[in-house]
């Protein structure tokens, strides 16, 4: 569901705004009926920023309580990828300059604008906004993919080396042969029982 915020001082430029947004047709949005939300204050409008998550904003460039610069400042703040266009009565080079500089916006349009140029600025918007949004979910899903990898990865390196250790110990337990032990010494000693004896020789003669 797409979000659009709409914020000027002048409730008839504002209704002018839903006006045209309303023939935005569901087809062009994948499908998706925007909900539009006019206001006619900036104060009011960030405040609701901090309460709804908006996929574009159009903003008036000239606005009693705030130009639509510092507005938009304070809402990337609340909202950093949001998709912004200014409008404005005046055609100054210096005002353009300034909000394509420090707030980036889609779009710089005039009063009175064009109500198809908008909707297609509006739909181009909320399209990279789309597409903004399913990289940032194939990126999370990559790092948690990666992450999952690397845990598995340790766990491996954990369990051979425990295997390495145990393999130490029974080797530490076996340590090789008792040299004292003619068993295991492997000393072999002969046998008596095959010795016969000269039972001529005298064992009493010292000679």
């Amino acid at each position: 569901m797409y979000r659009i915020m709409l914020v000027d001082d002048e409730p008839n430029i504002l209704s002018a705004l839903r006006r045209a947004l309303a023939k935005l047709a569901p087809s062009e949005l994948d499908g998706e009926v925007p909900i539009v939300e006019p206001y006619a204050s900036a104060a009011e409008a960030l405040k609701r920023c901090s309460e709804a998550r908006f996929d574009i904003v159009i903003s008036d460039f000239r606005m009693p309580d705030m130009n639509g610069v510092e507005f938009l400042k304070q809402m990337i703040a609340l909202q950093p990828n949001v998709a912004r266009i200014v409008l404005s009565g005046y055609t100054e080079l210096e005002s353009v300059i300034e909000a394509v500089n420090e707030v980036q916006i889609l779009r710089y349009m005039t009063k009175p604008w064009n109500d198809a140029e908008l909707r297609l600025v509006v739909r181009q918007g909320l399209q990279q906004r789309a597409l903004f949004l399913e990289n940032q979910r194939l990126a999370n899903l990559v790092r948690a993919q990666e992450g999952e990898l690397e845990r598995q990865r340790k766990r491996l390196e954990a369990l051979e080396d425990a295997e390495q250790r145990a393999e130490l110990e029974s080797i530490k337990l076996d340590d090789g042969p008792d040299l004292d032990d003619p068993d295991e010494a492997g000393v072999a000693y002969p046998d008596a029982s095959g010795i016969e004896i000269d039972e001529s020789i005298d064992l009493d003669d010292k000679r």
